[in-house]
């Protein structure tokens, strides 16, 4: 396995050495600008392109909260009539927390009070919704420790994002809502729109066909 801080030019390792804590992490990755580019960019990467999407930035975060000690967790949300959302995970005294690059304002980072996986995957339900105001979250996976792909050198050869992506695609999912529930949603309203819809890169919206 190679380690992302011993293939980085001085530059860039410098950054990782600078992210010593999750709201770090969480700080560089709100700085670089959202990619609504169609491929995937390993951790390394995301550190010499200065940019990334929910899936890159994840996995970047992972890579990131190794080096501080922590498992190197990803869990997807999978939605409806919408992209799914890649999490970063991390625990601080038994909580769950979590780390992630988003369009939306509301599905970035999260402190780790949360008592279960379930928690913290609701907390981004209100938040989680398409250009149509619908809201979109319906289930989500196990945690996935990246540790498995360490064979594939994950965060430093893009060749591994395709393999994890399918990964992710194939493990088991945990719904969120029953029918009924989901039948009695309301869009969201229109200041809860706006705000979350801040600074969005346009390019990178998911864009729902039209209901039969």
């Amino acid at each position: 396995m190679q380690r992302l801080e011993d293939v980085l030019g001085k530059r860039d390792l410098k950054v990782l050495m600078g992210l010593e804590s999750p709201a770090k992490i969480q700080a560089f990755l709100d700085r670089i600008p959202y990619s609504a580019d169609p491929i995937y960019r390993c951790p390394r990467r995301v550190l010499k392109d200065r940019k990334a999407h929910c899936y890159d930035g994840a996995l970047f975060a992972a890579a990131a909260l190794r080096r501080l000690g922590y498992p190197p967790l990803v869990l997807d949300m999978h939605a409806v009539r919408d992209d799914d959302h890649v999490l970063a995970l991390y625990k601080q005294d038994g909580l769950w927390g979590a780390v992630a690059k988003s369009n939306f304002v509301g599905l970035r980072y999260r402190e780790p009070i949360y008592r279960t996986l379930r928690e913290l995957v609701m907390s981004y339900f209100e938040a989680f919704f398409n250009v149509d105001r619908e809201k979109t979250l319906r289930s989500y996976t196990v945690p996935l420790n990246m540790r498995t792909f360490d064979r594939l050198d994950w965060m430093v050869r893009d060749e591994a994002m395709e393999t994890v992506a399918q990964r992710l695609d194939e493990i088991r999912r945990i719904p969120l809502l029953s029918e009924g529930s989901i039948q009695g949603l309301s869009l969201t309203d229109e200041r809860s729109y706006r705000a979350g819809m801040q600074g969005v890169n346009p390019a990178g919206l998911y864009k729902p066909s039209r209901k039969s």
